[in-house]
């Protein structure tokens, strides 16, 4: 429980340079590969995400990073110093992708095996799981079961009259269960996780948990309910946790998704001590594509060592009446503008670069929202598009807050001036997606807003060419904004 990573890589979209190691700006599973060994090595980051949601199942990746980086895991144990933990496929919600999960899990065992030969030891490389937009606490239930069960379970199960067993014919099944990491991505699911997590407890009681990881989005929650409803949300949610692990005497490790864009998160390497004060009992930050490739490396390493150097404390108290009731208020103005914007957001969404080879991770909006028949783009897409028309998402629905709303939320927020300012850097007065009322909130509250010159130019063009319908050149006019901000979306 001490060497519970306080930094996690992930493959998470967002990043506007291309790594030096990737064969083009499009990475292959290969590239992951080495992002990896690049982020354990030489970024110190501590744990890597591996998402197997969108893309063929690679049940080797332990065999291979041992393989091919044999003297960095000979110092660096995989499983110990360093962890690797896949994002499996939600089986109630990813429909089309539920077995990859069981192909998934029947990989662990085998990837055990390649760790147990190449350190002489029975070391195990993966031990977690993370499930994605999870909504109940059968649905942990069911994976850990599962394993237990059927993965590990299995070889017990006798194959012959002699009584031979599978373990006897093949060898171990390790290890003997999984700890399944609950990703909370949706309002409800969020605000409910405490109660789900004591159902979850009491299915796995007789195994003696002491302690479980919780993971928050960050990102998705944003682009469902706005800026200061996903903050919200999360800090009510970290103080259920607070209360949870009281209430229990299991302790409780949060995670929270973050990314470079003030709208999902606003974790860069130069504000690290920002998102430290907005989250002081999370204990686990997501390292995201932007964050690792578009700033200087020294830079990336320095803010890598501090976060892992950090120290957790109780989270913000805040009165759950007061902040659901600005949530709901406030997400209804920010679903507005998503609605009213939705046709134009997909136009340009077209034209913004992918970094990844696979689809991206299907989230709630894309399920609960349908636009004329077209869903909105995942919230990566989403933001680049809205930051390339200069209307930055982060404004969407603050001409609905009056003063009394404004108190609350800086007083629990504590960055939020400095998010809605470095957002309004990049604002075009210009923007086809900016109503009259939030200008008029903009030029009250923010007059003396900054603006970067560059990205201003840069956007003018692209509204110039959306407006007459010329889309050629759109996509490197998307970049060259991006560029200036550090972020694709």
């Amino acid at each position: 429980m001490s060497n519970i990573p306080k930094t996690m890589s992930t493959q998470h979209p967002d990043n506007v340079s291309t790594p030096f190691f990737a064969l083009n700006s499009v990475m292959s599973g290969e590239d992951e590969i080495q992002e990896a060994f690049y982020a354990y090595s030489h970024l110190g980051i501590q744990e890597q995400m591996w998402d197997v949601e969108g893309k063929e199942v690679d049940p080797y990746v332990v065999k291979k990073l041992l393989s091919k980086y044999e003297t960095c895991f000979r110092k660096n144990l995989l499983g110990i110093k360093k962890r690797l933990i896949l994002r499996v496929p939600n089986p109630d919600v990813e429909k089309t992708e539920a077995k990859v999960l069981l192909e998934t899990l029947e990989s662990i065992p085998r990837s055990y095996d390649a760790s147990a030969l190449f350190y002489e030891r029975p070391i195990v490389p993966i031990f977690e799981v993370i499930l994605p937009l999870t909504s109940s606490a059968q649905q942990l239930l069911l994976i850990h079961r599962y394993y237990k069960q059927f993965v590990s379970g299995k070889a017990q199960q006798v194959l012959d009259e002699k009584g031979t067993t599978l373990k006897q014919w093949i060898g171990d099944f390790k290890p003997e269960t999984v700890e399944v990491i609950p990703l909370f991505e949706d309002k409800d699911s969020m605000l409910n996780a405490k109660t789900i997590l004591k159902e979850y407890f009491k299915g796995i009681e007789a195994e003696g948990i002491t302690h479980q990881r919780v993971f928050f989005a960050r990102s998705d929650p944003a682009m469902n309910y706005g800026i200061i409803s996903a903050i919200l949300i999360n800090k009510l949610a970290l103080q259920d946790m607070a209360v949870l692990e009281q209430e229990t005497g299991i302790k409780i490790y949060p995670i929270i998704g973050v990314g470079s864009a003030p709208f999902r998160g606003h974790l860069t390497p130069e504000r690290i001590d920002h998102v430290l004060r907005e989250y002081p009992s999370v204990h686990t930050f997501t390292i995201q594509s932007a964050f690792k490739y578009d700033h200087d490396v020294n830079d990336v390493k320095s803010a890598i060592n501090i976060i892992n150097k950090s120290q957790t404390s109780a989270p913000q108290k805040i009165d759950p009446n007061i902040a659901l009731e600005l949530i709901e208020r406030y997400s209804r103005a920010h679903e507005t503008h998503v609605l009213a914007n939705a046709s134009l957001i997909n136009r340009l969404a077209k034209y913004v670069p992918s970094r990844r080879l696979r689809k991206l991770h299907i989230g709630l909006f894309g399920y609960s929202r349908r636009l004329k028949g077209e869903s909105l783009p995942r919230v990566i897409t989403f933001t680049a598009a809205l930051y390339s028309l200069g209307c930055p998402p982060e404004l969407f629905g603050l001409e609905s807050l009056n003063d009394g709303d404004l108190a609350f939320v800086r007083k629990h927020i504590v960055n939020f001036d400095d998010d809605i300012l470095a957002a309004l850097k990049y604002y075009n007065p210009s923007s086809p997606c900016v109503c009259d009322q939030l200008k008029v909130f903009i030029q009250k509250h923010f007059p003396n807003h900054e603006s970067d010159a560059n990205h201003l130019k840069a956007v003018d063009f692209i509204i110039e060419k959306v407006n007459s319908h010329q889309h050629h050149d759109l996509e490197a006019l998307i970049i060259q904004a991006a560029s200036y901000r550090r972020f694709l979306g």
